[in-house]
């Protein structure tokens, strides 16, 4: 932070960034030469073959090109090695010692094509120990040139070009942007930026069409992202780096935090809620939300047999009962649910696999334990899901009884509407209530399901009073009616973290690999500062200095006209009653650990904040969850293995 600027134009990473990379090739460089000395030295004299002359002139040009990238080399490791991550000044010298190097690679590569030419035309008559050096030396003078290719490619902005036109250069450096001059300026470059992202999303996602549907998919995540970043001049490492900082920081603040007040009760209700009795529901409804994932997560939870189990069902012929499964053509998914549930088919109303951008899969089935039709929602399990999980604008979501505008997230909005409408206009629920008439309506889902859920919940609350709901990890920023959680707070800290440690890039960065894979104390990076007060934590660090200034009534007006709030990120909030659980005993524990579990009625205001951890992903999964609400219920002890690896704070109902 900020990018390198090197040959004209602004690159997606920074000065300090060429430690690791640098290291890497100079270790592979320095073997290469100390290789190429000793077939030179060994063979000295020795050249007599028909190609020994060329042989041996290729050699000592070789060992000198090398002796001149590994001293270039060595230089970019040490400058980029100085400073820090905000303080570039110490590495000032970078772009020339690039420039350097990049001239580096003309003779390499001329030598490169000399050494084919040679093994391929020259090398007859020549000791096998001699041919088969120089073809490793080409080979691995091939791949460093074919790798080095495809690292620019990757760290290629196209944002990135320096030479804007006059106009734009006088506008830069002007902190008034109410003019229409400004105004224009700052949309045509948020105008860029979303194309961009956008056609980097196309890139990302070309296995999927190219439909209406995907394209407006495509252009609200580019327009979200791209506003996300638009204040910031950030690189990749200066994100990891400040992932790594903000861990070690959150759990500084754990270790001095007094311990919250468990609520005896849940907070919406004046009367004591029986804990035993919800956690029985919860897990039971939490088997459907698995189930819903079908066979992938079937297997995944079982791999020693579930693949053996479903093959009996899988590739059978298809009989006319299984016509209600839709996108489920091998029926290994439907035979997953039946194995998962321990229904029966003639227990299923309706089972849907169908799947596109705002329309996940999901089953409708009367359980007769609970009394209940229980509609139960997949999570996010393909990339059509990722888009929708990415959708993260707000939206108007239609809530009878409440007054004033409502919003929720976009693409979970919208898979809500339209799982409600199968629901009612195709009378499936009709349907159920024909069959059951005395049931109850349950709803449930785990992460996407479960924020698809809670919205769904909302949109048939009036026609089913009665409904209860079941949201397993849901999204925290999902709706706008109860308390907040800041999704910007990572982000935003993280960069005041970055701005105000002392440290180069690299030692942040394997200090905080070694922190995750060993753990340890904290580092108190924040504390090796020189002349620094605490509260510039608290202080803004970029918006003021940046080209698009969010608190400019211009960058205001440039916001979408749909979005309910101009120049700043809406606030939503995690749903309803929340149970809290988390690991007894301390977070870092081996694979075969024995874990057990406690749950709290909480409060959304605990779940302000997005909390890192390295196990983040394998405590959202929805078999770890499951295994901690069997834990509870059981009230007994699990192994940590295969995918419940846990840290505290995390699983959220």
């Amino acid at each position: 932070m900020p990018g390198m600027v090197a040959f004209g134009r602004r690159w997606g990473i920074a000065s300090d960034d060429l430690v690791f990379p640098g290291s890497f090739e100079l270790f592979v460089r320095v073997l290469w030469w100390i290789g190429t000395l000793a077939l030179y030295t060994l063979h000295e004299g020795k050249f007599d073959c028909s190609g020994g002359r060329v042989l041996h002139s290729y050699l000592v040009v070789l060992l000198i090109l090398l002796a001149f990238i590994i001293l270039s080399l060595c230089a970019i490791v040490y400058v980029s090695a100085q400073g820090t991550i905000t303080n570039p000044g110490p590495r000032r010298s970078i772009p020339v010692l690039v420039y350097v190097r990049a001239m580096l690679y003309v003779p390499e590569l001329i030598w490169a094509i000399l050494g084919t030419i040679w093994v391929s035309d020259d090398s007859q008559g020549c000791q096998p120990a001699e041919v088969g050096a120089v073809i490793a030396a080409v080979v691995a003078s091939w791949i460093l040139l074919l790798s080095t290719g495809v690292g620019v490619l990757f760290v290629f902005d196209p944002l990135g070009s320096t030479h804007p036109g006059p106009q734009s250069q006088e506008l830069l450096g002007v902190r008034d942007l109410e003019s229409s001059q400004g105004s224009q300026l700052l949309s045509t470059a948020r105008s860029v930026a979303v194309r961009v992202w956008e056609s980097r999303l196309r890139l990302l996602c070309c296995c999927l069409p190219r439909d209406e549907s995907h394209r407006a998919a495509f252009s609200s995540i580019a327009q979200l992202v791209s506003g996300f970043f638009s204040d910031t001049d950030l690189v990749p490492s200066d994100i990891a780096a400040g992932l790594a900082l903000l861990h070690q920081e959150q759990d500084k603040m754990e270790q001095c935090r007094d311990p919250d007040e468990a609520l005896s009760h849940s907070p919406s209700s004046p009367i004591a809620e029986d804990l035993e009795a919800e956690l029985e529901k919860a897990t039971h409804c939490m088997q459907f939300a698995v189930a819903a994932y079908g066979w992938p997560m079937y297997v995944y939870s079982n791999p020693l047999t579930g693949a053996c189990r479903l093959s009996r069902d899988c590739c059978k012929t298809q009989s006319a009962e299984y016509d209600i499964v839709g996108g489920d053509n091998m029926g290994c998914h439907f035979s997953s649910v039946l194995h998962s549930t321990g229904l029966q088919y003639r227990d299923f109303i309706y089972v849907s696999f169908h799947n596109q951008i705002y329309e996940i899969p999901f089953f409708v089935a009367l359980d007769h334990k609970r009394a209940a039709v229980l509609v139960a929602i997949r999570g996010t399990l393909s990339l059509r899901d990722l888009l929708t999980d990415l959708s993260a604008d707000c939206e108007n979501l239609p809530v009878e009884g409440v007054s004033g505008a409502c919003y929720a997230h976009k693409g979970m909005s919208q898979a809500a509407s339209y799982i409600c409408k199968k629901l009612l206009n195709d009378g499936i629920l009709n349907q159920a209530f024909t069959i059951a008439p005395e049931y109850k309506l349950v709803i449930t889902g785990h992460s996407l399901g479960g924020g698809t859920a809670s919205l769904l919940a909302i949109l048939l609350r009036s026609s089913f009073p009665t409904l209860q709901c079941y949201a397993f990890s849901p999204p925290g920023g999902l709706m706008s009616i109860t308390s907040s959680v800041d999704l910007t707070w990572c982000n935003v800290h993280s960069i005041r973290l970055i701005s105000l440690c002392a440290l180069p890039a690299y030692r942040i960065l394997l200090q905080g690999c070694w922190y995750e894979l060993f753990g340890g104390e904290p580092d108190d990076f924040p504390t090796e500062m020189d002349n620094r007060r605490k509260e510039e934590l608290n202080q803004p660090l970029l918006g003021e200095e940046s080209l698009l200034i969010r608190s400019s009534s211009s960058y205001q007006g440039l916001a979408s006209e749909e979005s309910p709030v101009h120049g700043s990120h809406l606030p939503l909030y995690l749903p309803g009653r929340i149970l809290h659980i988390t690991e007894d005993g301390p977070a870092r524990r081996s694979c075969f650990s024995q874990v057990s579990y406690r749950v709290e009625w909480s409060s959304e205001t605990v779940f302000r904040s997005v909390l890192i951890s390295p196990r983040m992903m394998a405590d959202h999964m929805p078999d770890a969850v499951l295994l901690s609400l069997r834990s509870l219920t059981q009230d007994r002890p699990f192994n940590l293995c295969p995918s419940s690896l846990s840290n505290s704070h995390l699983n959220v109902i």
